[in-house]
């Protein structure tokens, strides 16, 4: 009789295993959410801009990004940052601040790009913070009109309010449909 002991974790099926984490998991974890249950809520990103809480719709967002290096482009209107090379892809980079009329902020830590990829135009648009997913339920839409800065007027199309706070739905698409946005050349 040998003296190595045997590793049970080596003898074991990986389908087995594999069996055993589900059955552990659907036990564990409890039930997954209905469709029904899924469809009363609204997702979207939530982000912060000239101090106010924005969300846009989840498909709307491609990709968040860290602040990532750019190039400067000579030529063009001052909200526009430069070019950045994101995994192959040249990527615009778009201060909203400055575009809005906001005046252009100092880069800092909490910065985030949210890409937007919708007909053809895809751009970086830096917003001051990223606030993760926000998950809304049906009564919190304000069903009420909604007053807000002229100049992101055009591409908010209502809110939501949680306790005291209020939640700007804000359009990527439309921003990236605007004749304004697409006009990057002084």
């Amino acid at each position: 009789m040998s003296n190595e002991t045997k590793d049970p974790v080596k003898n074991l099926d990986p389908f087995e295993v594999l069996l055993d984490i589900e059955h552990r998991s659907k036990t564990i974890g409890g039930a997954s959410p209905t469709q029904e249950e899924m469809e009363r809520f609204w997702t979207g990103v939530g982000f912060k801009l000239n101090g106010k809480r924005y969300v846009t719709p989840l498909d709307e967002v491609s990709e968040i990004l860290i602040m990532p290096h750019y190039t400067k482009v000579p030529g063009v209107k001052p909200w526009v940052k430069g070019i950045s090379n994101v995994r192959g892809t040249l990527l615009p980079v778009m201060d909203l601040n400055g575009f809005l009329g906001f005046g252009m902020k100092h880069a800092n830590k909490r910065q985030r790009i949210l890409v937007v990829n919708h007909d053809n135009t895809v751009s970086g648009i830096i917003v001051d913070e990223v606030l993760g997913l926000q998950h809304f339920e049906d009564f919190e839409l304000v069903n009420e009109a909604i007053e807000v800065d002229s100049p992101v007027q055009s591409f908010v199309s209502g809110a939501f309010q949680r306790n005291d706070e209020r939640w700007l739905i804000f359009s990527l698409y439309t921003l990236a449909e605007n004749p304004a946005f697409l006009q990057v050349a002084i």
